[in-house]
């Protein structure tokens, strides 16, 4: 294979050796180029030599030295400069299966793509990954890999991923974990089906194997499960009885290994109605992302934060904060700290119930601006509304039902004021009022 060259950045080593948008890279250094993987490991080094092939795919060879690391100065048309990889899986918990219609198109694609679990940390099932590219992460010494395990019993994946390769591809951790690189992994749990002693058994393949961290996360059921395999929500006893496994096998672990390995969506813990463990608990908090520790993690930052600021009787507005249902008490916890310092602002917690996909939903990162909307247009919600950034895209914009900000702002009458997962972005919102 080979990839195009959108562009060539002007002034660049890329330039200056006369490659011209159009062109065609084949190899760096005899490694022929396939994505951006290859791309970004062999342009690293100081000397390097490029195959390319013109529009009349003539080839020629073009050599240049320049510092270690500094970019060769190639633009693609795409990051990945290839497709995007897709899942080829039918999990029986897959959440995009239970989104209604008529959601943004890019929300119903589901990746399974090797290069995006080491670009931006995105877990993959190992269900589609070549023998190419498991000798590629090997070579290059790809680190970590994020995998979605689920169950470490052949038959039983194969069932809850719905492909008959699945189980087989659990032999690549191996390979993996035999040359050294990462594993982290993250197990769907779904009651009766792979919790219990199939938990117990996935756990301890697991530890066997070295890996680094498992973040184990509950179901999320919607109310969009027509002719979907019949599953069923973890409850206040189910919810607490895989805590008891995860937690046990995690304390183990740090008496063996010194770490614990093994962590309990924050979701269980709401779940179970148990307080959410202390921070030192989550040790280095790695499965933030995975929502492992997120109010643990919050929470103290949000003390650190306020050991930093001055008590100020003076500040005198109100502010409206909204979460969803789990954390909603939790969340009440924390504006309660913030208002010991600064007791004259006036903080409105509100839970915003999850109408829009029902079910267990109760998340605040799946909150949606109509949900917000609705629940929030009659109240006083003073100078700003305060909510989490995970409600959004990336962009900061749209919600997942497609209403933007400005809906919110404009329906509502406030500014509305995203805030990332942080103590310091948090305080400061409460505390600065009306822009």
């Amino acid at each position: 294979m080979a990839v195009k060259i959108y562009d060539v950045t002007i002034g660049s080593h890329a330039d200056k050796a006369g490659i011209k948008k159009g062109e065609t890279l084949l190899s760096i250094n005899s490694n022929e180029i396939v994505d951006v993987l290859d791309y970004r490991f062999y342009q690293v080094n100081r000397k390097l030599t490029l195959e390319v092939a013109d529009e009349d795919k003539n080839v020629r060879t073009v050599e240049m030295t320049k510092g270690e690391y500094e970019e060769i100065g190639l633009e693609f048309e795409t990051y990945l400069m290839d497709k995007q990889h897709s899942c080829r899986n039918k999990c029986i918990f897959c959440f995009i299966d239970q989104l209604p219609k008529g959601m943004r198109e890019s929300l119903y694609f589901k990746d399974d793509d090797s290069r995006l679990s080491f670009l931006f940390g995105n877990y993959i099932t190992l269900t589609n990954i070549t023998e190419h590219e498991i000798d590629r992460i090997i070579k290059m010494h790809i680190s970590p890999i994020n995998v979605s395990v689920h169950t470490t019993n052949p038959e039983l994946r194969c069932k809850m991923m719905n492909n008959r390769f699945a189980g087989d591809t659990l032999k690549y951790l191996k390979r993996f974990a035999d040359a050294g690189i990462t594993l982290n992994c993250q197990i769907v749990s779904c009651p009766g089906i792979n919790d219990g002693d199939e938990l117990v058994r996935t756990l301890t393949d697991l530890e066997n194997l070295g890996v680094n961290m498992t973040a184990i996360v509950p179901v999320g059921l919607t109310r969009y499960r027509e002719n979907l395999y019949p599953l069923v929500p973890y409850n206040k006893e189910t919810a607490g009885q895989t805590i008891d496994i995860i937690e046990k096998m995690g304390d183990e672990c740090v008496k063996k290994h010194g770490r614990r390995i093994f962590f309990p969506g924050d979701e269980f813990y709401l779940l179970a109605e148990r307080e959410i463990p202390s921070p030192e608990f989550y040790e280095d908090f790695s499965a933030l992302e995975d929502g492992i520790g997120m109010i643990a993690y919050l929470t103290d930052d949000v003390g650190w934060k306020l050991e930093e600021l001055d008590a100020d009787e003076s500040l005198c507005h109100k502010v409206t904060i909204a979460c969803g249902e789990g954390v909603f008490p939790y969340m009440k916890r924390i504006m309660s700290m913030i208002n010991e310092k600064f007791p004259n602002i006036t903080i409105n917690t509100r839970a915003i119930k999850n109408n829009f996909f029902g079910g267990g939903v109760n998340v605040s990162g799946l909150v949606t601006g109509g949900d917000l909307i609705d629940q929030l247009r009659d109240d006083d919600l003073g100078d700003r509304l305060i909510i989490t950034s995970s409600m959004l895209r990336f962009e900061n914009d749209l919600f997942l039902d497609d209403v933007s900000t400005d809906d919110v702002e404009r329906e509502l009458g406030v500014t509305l004021v995203p805030v990332n997962n942080n103590g310091n972005d948090l305080v400061e919102a409460v505390i600065a009022g009306k822009d």
